[in-house]
C-alpha cells in the first residue's frame, strides 16, 4: 500500500522523480530541454512558484510551491505524462519513462528552504557533472544568472511563502 501523500495548500515542496529503471533518459541536452518546455508549460497551465529545478541524466528536482488552485499530483501527472508521450514519440518507443511515482517533501522554514535550494543546486556538482553549479545549463542557478525567464520565480516577491510546520 502506498503512503499517504503529505500535502497542505501553502507549502513549498522538494519534489524529486526518477526515470524508470535508472535509464539515462534525460542524458542527451534535447531531451532535457524538451522537459524544461513542459515545465514551462505546466507553469502556465497551473500556475504554480518553481523557486528552483535540477534536471540530470536519470532524474529532477523541483523546489515548488502549487498555485491556488493547483494540487501538486496534478503538476507532476501532467508534467510527466505529458514529457513522457513526446518522448516516446521521439524516440519510437511505448511505455513507461518514470519509474515510481515522484517523492515530495515539505520545506520546514526558510532554513530548511535554504539547505534544500543548495543541496539542488550543487547536486550536478556532486555527481561529478559541473565543476560549479553555475555552470550547470540545465539547474536553476545557471537561469537566474545567465538566463532570465518566466520559469523561475523571484525568492523576494511577496507571494513566497514557507509554511511552518
Amino acid at each position: 500500500m502506498r503512503s499517504l501523500r503529505i500535502l497542505h495548500d501553502r507549502a513549498t515542496y522538494h519534489v524529486t522523480s526518477k526515470i524508470n529503471h535508472d535509464d539515462m533518459s534525460l542524458l542527451e541536452p534535447q531531451f532535457k530541454k524538451l522537459f524544461l518546455s513542459f515545465v514551462q508549460k505546466a507553469k502556465r497551465k497551473f500556475h504554480f512558484r518553481l523557486w528552483d529545478f535540477c534536471i540530470m541524466r536519470n532524474h529532477i528536482h523541483f523546489l515548488i510551491k502549487p498555485g491556488k488552485s493547483g494540487i501538486l499530483s496534478e503538476i507532476m501527472q501532467w508534467i510527466k505524462r505529458d514529457f513522457a508521450k513526446s518522448w516516446n514519440k521521439e524516440r519510437g518507443r511505448k511505455g513507461h519513462v518514470w519509474g515510481e511515482r515522484f517523492h515530495s517533501r515539505i520545506i520546514n522554514g526558510m532554513r530548511d528552504f535554504l539547505r534544500m535550494r543548495e543541496y539542488i543546486d550543487e547536486n550536478p556538482v556532486k555527481a561529478g557533472r559541473a565543476e560549479r553549479a553555475a555552470d550547470w545549463v540545465f539547474g536553476s542557478l545557471y537561469h537566474r544568472l545567465h538566463r532570465p525567464s518566466s520559469l523561475l520565480d523571484d525568492v523576494a516577491s511577496d507571494t513566497f511563502d514557507i509554511v511552518e510546520l
